[in-house]
């Protein structure tokens, strides 16, 4: 996958390889060849994503990851997959912003490394800009479960699990 990355917060160090990592891992998970299709990834602070979440999404606030599909490819069918695309001229997948206060307090907080955390987003930013999301529950059952996949895969735990175990005092 060719991955273009603009960074705009020095602080994020190597995301564009972990960009590269992430989207390659999400890509061949699903049979698709990552050489033949393109993202766009803003690596950003806070005060940009919080702009770009109130422009887009009305929500004037700091987010993680925020995800803009070239396309409408989700599925009509809660839990079915969704229509991903064919390999062809138009191998642009769609943009990535990625925000590093938000990320960082969240790896800090979950006690996981920023490495594993970016990783795991912009796994779920590549897999919303396939047509997967999160809004309904078997829609989220299935994204949450390719993302668990293919996070093992990479060496990295459930987060979903730890999530669930913090909730529940099962971890510290």
């Amino acid at each position: 996958m060719s991955v273009d990355c603009v960074v705009e917060e020095t602080r994020w160090g190597d995301i564009a390889e972990l960009a590269q990592i992430a989207s390659d891992a999400v890509l061949s998970r699903l049979g698709m060849l990552p050489d033949a299709y393109e993202i766009s990834v803003l690596a950003c602070n806070d005060a940009r994503i919080a702009a770009l979440n109130a422009d887009f999404r009305g929500k004037p606030q700091p987010t993680n990851v925020l995800s803009w599909p070239s396309e409408e490819r989700s599925s009509q069918i809660d839990g079915d997959m969704p229509d991903l695309p064919k390999q062809g001229p138009d191998s642009e997948l769609g943009d990535i912003a990625i925000a590093f206060e938000t990320c960082m307090r969240e790896a800090e907080a979950a006690n996981k490394t920023m490495r594993d955390h970016t990783l795991h987003l912009l796994i779920h930013g590549t897999l919303h800009l396939l047509g997967f999301d999160h809004e309904r529950d078997r829609d989220a059952t299935l994204m949450e479960g390719l993302e668990t996949e293919i996070l093992g895969k990479l060496g990295i735990c459930d987060p979903y699990k730890d999530r669930l175990a913090q909730f529940t005092g099962l971890y510290r």
